[in-house]
């Protein structure tokens, strides 16, 4: 139980949890199916009250917290070589879709790839799958379900249109590189002037584990106008090691220049733990913040706590305080303390 548990803890919203509780429906002659999902629901409130100089209710909301259904899919097509799918979908919880379009059962298709594994040659897959950066670098601190990571996440510059190679395991050390691909076909000259020519953007790096020690290097090329991007690259680098099998800690920095496109650059410096404890798991998490574009600096921080009461069931809570800058309103100039309230999320998760 401790094993589930810590892996909840450390992998959170990655995932992680629902793979070891996945369920084979089919495993024979080498072609292997497995069907594994949460259903996860809670209620969440506080956080920033102003979205920019608009105010917006912060109350207290019954919600769905990322449940979801997969599949996983392999064969083996030789001692050294495996052909794989990975198919999951993303459905509300809490809502009733049939007559709300808003709130569709399936709202999302998450995952939905394919590739060859080989030990010797490493990994090829292609699809709409999580960001490698996210899933090498920004991993030790990823471990929230809900808010809490300030650094990229696994959309970023990634799901759909990507392919993306990782290497074999060389003592320790794995490489990775990614490429997404922005195509202008079917879209109009409006489209195209608005959203700019064909792109392919890449993101890449490295990670060496040996013991309880963890290091990864990468960077995301977020391309000007994709997805939210500035023009400018993301870097980043973490540190992590398991002190203990109970307890581990992280440090992490990540940066990007300024050049006045949606938010500027930034300094990020990270520091957390993870401490499991029976049937408890606990995760904190600091951030200091240095934004281009803010008058002030932000220390963001977070904290979750998990209990298991079966190795299926599980319930938590999690708080996250962005410490947001201050919101001027109005000629005025009256300022509202934006960043001041705690978000929090409460619920329960069951794992198939």
């Amino acid at each position: 139980m401790k094993k589930t548990l810590l892996a909840t803890a450390i992998a959170g919203a990655l995932g992680v949890t629902a793979a070891a509780q996945a369920a084979t429906v089919y495993d024979q002659d080498g072609t292997k199916v497995d069907i594994y999902g949460r259903i996860a629901m809670g209620i969440a409130g506080g956080g920033p009250e102003y979205a920019g100089s608009t105010y917006q209710d912060n109350g207290a909301e019954f919600v769905d917290a990322y449940s979801r259904l997969g599949l996983r899919l392999q064969h083996m097509v030789s001692s050294d070589l495996t052909a794989f799918g990975h198919l999951e979908w993303r459905f509300s919880a809490d809502q009733d879709g049939s007559n709300n379009a808003d709130f569709d059962a399936f709202s999302e298709t998450r995952q939905a790839y394919l590739g060859l594994r080989s030990n010797s040659w490493g990994t090829i897959q292609a699809g709409n799958f999580d960001s490698f950066y996210n899933q090498s670098v920004s991993a030790p601190f990823d471990v929230y379900i809900d808010r809490g990571l300030e650094f990229a996440g696994h959309p970023t510059q990634s799901r759909g249109d990507s392919i993306g190679y990782i290497t074999p395991d060389l003592n320790g050390f794995q490489a990775f590189l990614q490429a997404k691909h922005y195509s202008k076909r079917g879209e109009t000259d409006a489209q195209v002037a608005a959203n700019g020519d064909s792109e392919i953007v890449t993101q890449g790096g490295v990670k060496y584990e040996t013991g309880g020690l963890r290091l990864a290097l990468g960077y995301v090329d977020d391309e000007d106008g994709r997805a939210g991007g500035t023009g400018e690259v993301i870097y980043g680098a973490t540190a992590q090691y398991q002190f203990t099998p109970e307890f581990s800690a992280r440090l992490g920095y990540e940066t990007r220049d300024d050049n006045d496109v949606n938010g500027g650059g930034f300094d990020t410096w990270g520091l957390g733990m993870t401490y499991v404890f029976n049937d408890w798991a606990f995760n904190a998490d600091i951030y200091h913040v240095d934004e281009d574009d803010a008058s002030d600096e932000r220390l963001a921080w977070a904290l979750g706590t998990y209990y298991n009461i079966s190795s299926n069931f599980d319930v938590f809570l999690e708080l996250y305080q962005a410490d947001q800058p201050d919101t001027r309103i109005g000629s005025s100039g009256v300022d509202v303390d934006d960043g001041d309230d705690v978000y929090y999320l409460v619920g329960a998760r069951y794992h198939f």
